[in-house]
């Protein structure tokens, strides 16, 4: 089966920065949906019209993988917003009520960036942003989408934190 719009594809792979230093690798085979959110539209793009055993080598650049760093995504908030047992590399949905950055997008995953006796630093970038991006994938399997899957535009109910940003010391899948 050739990889069109809806279907699920099986990939493992290897992801690294521009220099080559290793960010993730994806050994045990993982199912995507193709055509939904799961997977980077460059990545996609790619693999219009191929099969399994394909394999490809991709560059991709920040506008092609997350976006460039935004600094105005960063802010600080008073350390007793939170609750006492947080670090860095954890994440929280939105601003803690009482936040004073009245100005930063609510609907947003910010990753505790550093935790200081008076103040959080919260990030809202992805963590992969700024970053140009290498990725080496292999197509392991091809397969039809489910009703419930093309109706979720997602093999899950949770995308693949890759899309959505993992603590920095966390694997991305």
């Amino acid at each position: 089966m050739n990889i069109t719009s809806p279907c699920v594809v099986t990939l493992t792979w290897v992801l690294s920065d521009a220099q080559g230093q290793l960010i993730d690798e994806l050994t045990d085979p993982v199912e995507f949906f193709y055509g939904g959110e799961d997977l980077l539209p460059k990545v996609e793009e790619a693999l219009l019209g191929q099969h399994e055993g394909f394999e490809a080598h991709l560059h991709l650049e920040p506008e092609h993988a997350f976006g460039d760093y935004n600094p105005e995504l960063v802010c600080f908030e008073e350390r007793a917003l939170f609750p006492e047992q947080i670090e860095a590399g954890m994440q929280v949905e939105g601003l803690p009520e009482g936040a004073q950055s009245a100005d930063m997008p609510q609907g947003l995953i910010y990753t505790i960036t550093e935790v200081y006796p008076t103040h959080v630093v919260l990030d809202a970038n992805h963590p992969l942003a700024g970053m140009a991006l290498r990725i080496a994938l292999k197509v392991v399997d091809v397969r039809e989408a489910t009703e419930d899957e093309q109706s979720a535009g997602s093999v899950s109910e949770t995308p693949l934190s890759l899309m959505r940003g993992a603590p920095p010391d966390a694997s991305l899948h």
